[in-house]
């Protein structure tokens, strides 16, 4: 059956013909009922010869495996320094998840109906969007440092915001004018994640779908996307930046300066302080820096309720890795929390809802090797600082 309202073609669909090809963009809401049943009606109405869904490999495989948390190896993850990406996976899947609880809609079930409607029906699938490791990187990098804080700070006032809302309120969401306003002041905010995480996005997609075999397409993709994708398909975009917007970008000079200023600093002190003959006074430096950073990133991992062995393994590390920015006493203590008390199977299965609220840090074995992760970090940081003011008195 048609998607109709009110006897009339719904307007999350547009369509756009090219030559002798129509392409057929439904613009639908990450977690609402109303977009896995149009989902569900048009793919058999329509009939194209390919269905394109706004998803990357990794995110696909995600949907399909239910059970990829029973899998993961966190020890490898933390070896191969990809905790803080997995946080900061988890972090958006368990937003979209506590969405998605209140309408009784599983985050991406719509790019799910749409896969398995395709294959019920025996038509070739394809993933048009941007790796999604590529898009993180890309906006995380190309953002100043300022509006870095300003992303975290927004991030994390949310993290736990317990927000309403309904069919009625997603369906509006899907409506052009009220997504156009909001991409607006997203872009006003933070353009250039906005131009990241939206516009490139828009034209990487575009391009799959002008290059995508078929006479008939049929892309599912997010309501924000489909008044840009119509627009660059419209006026012929070519993909001329295509190579330029799917690479992950360098590290500024900065970027991969600065955190080796400060060790530097300290060793040259050390340096100064033991050939000038200062033996005490340098002796005395070195234990302050030894306490101060092993004693807080100790009471970091505390606070976190890490393993005694944890604990110990942070007053270790962390007078260490503070002069070697190549490893971070975080990434230690997780991986000695992540060893001493191993994630289960239940932890894992419920870690997206867990770290969505307070209690849930501590209870979960996997997110308490986050927290341990955290909060060992910033116990180090604070204590290099600290340590850094007294180095300077002592010598």
């Amino acid at each position: 059956m048609p998607i109709v309202m009110d006897n009339q073609e719904s307007p999350a669909v547009k369509r756009i013909f090219l030559d002798d090809r129509e392409i057929i963009l439904l613009g639908t809401a990450h977690i609402s009922q109303e977009s896995v049943d149009e989902v569900r009606h048009l793919i058999p109405f329509e009939s194209p010869d390919v269905v394109c869904v706004e998803l990357d490999r990794q995110r696909f495989q995600s949907l399909r495996e239910s059970n990829r948390w029973q899998s993961l190896n966190i020890i490898q993850v933390i070896k191969k320094g990809q905790l803080p990406y997995l946080m900061v996976n988890l972090a958006l899947s368990s937003f979209q998840k506590r969405m998605g609880l209140q309408t009784g809609v599983k985050p991406g079930a719509e790019m799910a109906a749409a896969a398995e409607t395709a294959e019920q029906e025996g038509i070739r699938l394809e993933l048009i969007d941007r790796d999604i490791r590529t898009t993180l990187l890309r906006a995380w990098r190309k953002t100043s440092w300022w509006k870095k804080l300003t992303l975290l700070s927004t991030f994390l006032a949310g993290f736990f915001e317990k927000q309403q809302i309904d069919e009625e309120q997603l369906k509006r969401l899907k409506e052009t004018d009220t997504l156009s306003a909001m991409l607006k002041e997203m872009g006003e905010i933070l353009p250039s994640v906005k131009t990241i995480l939206v516009d490139e996005r828009d034209r990487y997609m575009a391009y799959q779908l002008r290059h995508c075999p078929g006479q008939k397409i049929l892309a599912v993709v997010g309501a924000a996307h489909v008044p840009g994708i119509r627009q660059l398909l419209e006026e012929g975009y070519d993909g001329a930046d295509l190579a330029e917007i799917s690479r992950i970008p360098a590290k500024s000079t900065l970027s991969r300066i600065l955190p080796w200023i400060l060790p530097l600093a300290v060793i040259l002190l050390f340096v100064l302080g033991f050939t000038g003959g200062e033996w005490e006074k340098a002796s005395e430096a070195a234990l302050a820096w030894i306490l101060a950073n092993g004693l807080l990133a100790s009471l970091g991992t505390t606070l976190a309720l890490g393993h005694p062995l944890t604990i110990a393994s942070a007053f270790v590390a962390a007078p260490i890795t503070s002069l070697n920015p190549m490893i971070g006493a975080g990434f230690v203590t997780a991986l000695v929390q992540a060893c001493v008390v191993p994630p289960t199977v239940k932890d894992m299965e419920a870690v997206g809802s867990d770290i969505g609220t307070f209690r849930g840090w501590w209870k979960n074995r996997m997110t308490r090797v986050m927290l341990v992760f955290l909060l060992s970090s910033l116990g180090s940081s604070v204590g290099t600082l600290v340590s850094f003011h007294w180095l300077k008195n002592l010598l």
